[in-house]
């Protein structure tokens, strides 16, 4: 399935409520592809309030913030995700999690 479609089909999923968590997730990942940041926050913030045990939300919300240089968003988002990983016993997500953290630029000092 081409992109715009898949992208068309996932919204359609979405909005219509019969969206699991991986259909929100799926949509999220596409709009991160487009490069449609924003876009992918937005959803992946949705699929937080849905679904907050989601583990994978976090990490790929993470690192794609990071990515574009929003290091603080990036930061809050690893922690929080490290937490949901640990809450519910998954030690591998949890290590990705604070390893992706780990890579991240230190946050400004305070004056």
């Amino acid at each position: 399935m081409a992109s715009d479609k898949r992208l068309a089909m996932l919204e359609g999923l979405t909005e219509s409520g019969k969206a699991d968590s991986f259909g929100w997730y799926a949509l999220a990942l596409e709009y991160r592809g487009f490069a449609r940041i924003d876009d992918a926050v937005r959803t992946f913030r949705a699929l937080r309030t849905r679904d907050e045990a989601y583990v994978p939300t976090y990490l790929m919300c993470g690192t794609m913030l990071a990515t574009a240089g929003r290091n603080g968003e990036a930061r809050e988002w690893l922690e929080h995700g490290i937490v949901q990983a640990r809450a519910t016993g998954n030690t591998h997500a949890a290590s990705e999690l604070e390893d992706a953290l780990h890579a991240l630029p230190p946050p400004p000092s305070l004056p």
